[in-house]
């Protein structure tokens, strides 16, 4: 077989499982599981030969017409190169993982069937756009994710958070779809073509006219669909949905098209300095407060949502940097160890029994009844902080080498502004990462909140993937640096003396202050009274006072409901905590400059509807039937009213005659 044949069919079998899923969905649930995972699991297994056999070495094209359109044609293309095949992979191995562990997550949900239908359409979409060498058909997997995604968060629509989350993330990344359609549709323009090659081809040769503004109107589409600055609001409230979603949205699909898309076109904006800036001032942006804002979340997955719109932030920057390579590396390596934290996570909530129990100030006593939760998330989290030898710390030290590339002027790829801004960021947003890394596991593992009901052990198959997915978190960066240059254009990927140190350096500070904060929250926390509250809920008479049992229940209703008083996020933020919380209020800002006047206009509208138009339109009614109902009372059926009219008016008409001849 083919590796052209073998690479249609990646994207071909998780879509045709998903068209059988829903078929056979009720008439034969019992195919339903098999369904979900197999084609799944087929597709993963031939990316990986597509890989093997591509080899990193020259890219795949193949390319046929889809369907002719008189100016610039649509064709069906595969372009595969090291980047395309690597992340195909990627895709692969964590919707594998994300279908295996719904089996045992979602066992008794019953809309399972459509979710795993889902799952598999989500998959296949992006599949397309990682193998598609042609535009339009690229935004066809696109806006498939979108419309997935849509359903997938709000799988639980029983509750207004889901509705309301999945509404937000359609609606934030449909405003960024907007201009990205319009540059393509002008890059297509522009560029005679929708072939990515030809594409590339045009930029090279210098005949594009705009690349500045179809950079920048492309960067709309990437800012909303990759969850970056300012369009990243969505992400946090998309938690609402199933934790594995979360997973495959945050690890492999949704978000990673962005940047992929981004990585695939970069020369693109290379032609443009000041897109380039725009795109490091954004993941600057994007880093910083993503880092701050998890800092002081209290549920864990929305930590987990900000600490991804981070990460991606990192990969835009080494895009920023004119280092794709960089940003791709870290791209593979954030994808194992997310998945992971956010399966991990799902074992959490699974032993609580229950959603609203996500909440780390009220977690306590986990670490004994989940002990495979709590080694693969330790190792994720020290994935996540960039400790050597874990995965993170070759992949995000390739994105600050990249970026101390540029600021030293050792490359022309990019301004040396956006290198040092990208630098300057990252070193802080590994600072603020280490600490909230730091943060969860503390809360998570060693809190002192209320200890959540025993729901007994998670199925083996949640288990064994954590397991699966620690492996490349623990060793997939210290094999990647080296054997992944030949897919990546032989760009170096080995990290630098200077921002190893410093990083590794600010990611230790990072963790030390933090725990050293939850130390002493701590040791406070056992002097007051409501802190001995919470550390003992039980509410012993000697330990207690009674005003603070009292004070406590009237705060928190019950004392089981105690929030952790040892949350060392409030100590190091300070007076900033508030509003990192809350997002840094970007969701009300939103709401006053663009829901709010909306919602004024629609109010505007119903009122002139109502009130002035439907007047117009029911006074044209009304006349009419008043004439007729005038008519109709005259026409009464007596003779004798008849004649008597008739009468009437012959005297009237005899009167009026006489009196014009009179006066003539």
């Amino acid at each position: 077989m083919t590796t052209t044949t073998l690479a249609v069919l990646v994207p071909l079998l998780p879509f045709l499982g998903a068209v059988a899923g829903l078929l056979l969905g009720r008439s034969a649930p019992g195919f339903v599981r098999p369904l979900a995972v197999l084609p799944t699991l087929a597709a993963l297994v031939l990316a990986a030969l597509v890989a093997a056999r591509q080899g990193g070495g020259r890219a795949l094209d193949a390319v046929t017409e889809l369907t002719p359109t008189g100016s610039v044609p649509v064709e069906l293309a595969l372009h595969i190169d090291g980047f395309a095949a690597l992340v195909a992979v990627l895709v692969g191995t964590v919707a594998t993982c994300v279908q295996i562990y719904s089996t045992g997550y979602l066992r008794d949900d019953p809309r399972y069937a459509s979710y795993a239908a889902l799952v598999s359409l989500f998959t296949s979409a992006m599949f397309l756009v990682v193998y598609s060498g042609d535009l339009m058909v690229l935004l066809v997997g696109w806006e498939v994710m979108g419309i997935c995604s849509y359903f997938l968060v709000g799988h639980y629509w029983e509750t207004p958070e889901a509705r309301a989350a999945s509404l937000k993330a359609f609606l934030v990344t449909k405003l960024g779809d907007v201009p990205f359609l319009i540059g393509l549709l002008a890059l297509a323009t522009e560029a005679g073509s929708f072939r990515i090659t030809k594409i590339l081809g045009a930029v090279a040769s210098g005949s594009l006219d705009h690349p500045t503004l179809i950079a920048l109107l492309l960067l709309a589409g990437v800012a909303g669909k990759s969850a970056q600055f300012p369009l990243h609001t969505w992400l946090p409230d998309a938690m609402a949905g199933p934790t594995p979603v979360s997973a495959l949205i945050h690890a492999a699909t949704m978000v990673a098209a962005g940047v992929y898309f981004v990585a695939r076109l970069l020369p693109l904006f290379e032609a443009s300095r000041a897109a380039m800036v725009v795109l490091a001032v954004m993941a600057a942006v994007t880093m910083v407060g993503s880092a701050l804002a998890a800092l002081a979340q209290d549920d864990i997955k929305r930590v987990l949502a900000y600490s991804t719109i981070g990460q991606l932030g990192y990969m835009t920057g080494a895009l920023a940097t004119g280092d794709r390579g960089a940003a791709v590396f870290h791209l593979l390596s954030h994808g194992a160890f997310k998945a992971l934290l956010f399966l991990a996570a799902g074992v959490i909530i699974h032993a609580a029994g229950t959603n609203s129990l996500a909440a780390m100030s009220r977690m306590r006593g986990l670490r004994d009844r989940v002990p495979d939760a709590y080694w693969t998330m330790t190792v994720a989290l020290l994935a996540l902080a960039a400790i050597p030898p874990f995965s993170g710390f070759f992949s995000k030290e390739s994105v600050l080498g990249a970026a101390e590339h540029v600021a030293t002027g050792h490359t022309e790829h990019a301004p040396g502004a956006a290198g040092w801004t990208v630098l300057v960021a990252g070193l802080i947003a590994a600072l603020l990462t280490a600490a909230y890394a730091t943060r969860l596991w503390l809360l998570a593992f060693r809190g002192r909140g209320a200890e959540a009901p025993d729901h007994g052990r998670q199925p083996l198959v949640m288990n064994a993937v954590l397991w699966v997915l620690a492996l490349p978190s623990l060793a997939l960066g210290g094999l990647a640096f080296r054997l992944l240059p030949d897919w990546f254009d032989g760009q170096d990927l080995t990290p630098t003396l200077t921002t190893s140190v410093l990083g590794t350096g600010v990611a230790l500070v990072g963790g030390i202050v933090t725990y050293a904060a939850w130390r002493h929250t701590t040791a406070l926390a056992d002097r007051t009274p409501l802190g001995a509250v919470a550390a003992h809920p039980e509410g012993d008479a000697g330990l207690v006072e009674a005003e603070a049992i009292a004070a406590h229940r009237a705060a928190y209703g019950d004392l089981a409901s105690a929030p952790d008083p040892s949350d060392p996020g409030r100590l190091l933020l300070g007076p900033v905590h508030r509003h990192a919380a809350a997002g840094f209020h970007l969701d009300a800002v939103y709401a006053t400059l663009f829901v709010r006047p909306v919602q004024a206009g629609a109010r505007l509208v119903r009122f002139l509807d109502r009130e002035v138009v439907d007047t117009y339109v029911h006074a044209a009614g009304a006349l009419p039937r008043l004439l007729g109902a005038a008519v109709r009372r005259a026409q009464t059926g007596n003779v004798q009213t008849y004649v008597s009219a008739l009468l009437a008016g012959t005297v009237v008409l005899a009167v009026a005659a006489v009196l014009v001849a009179a006066g003539a």
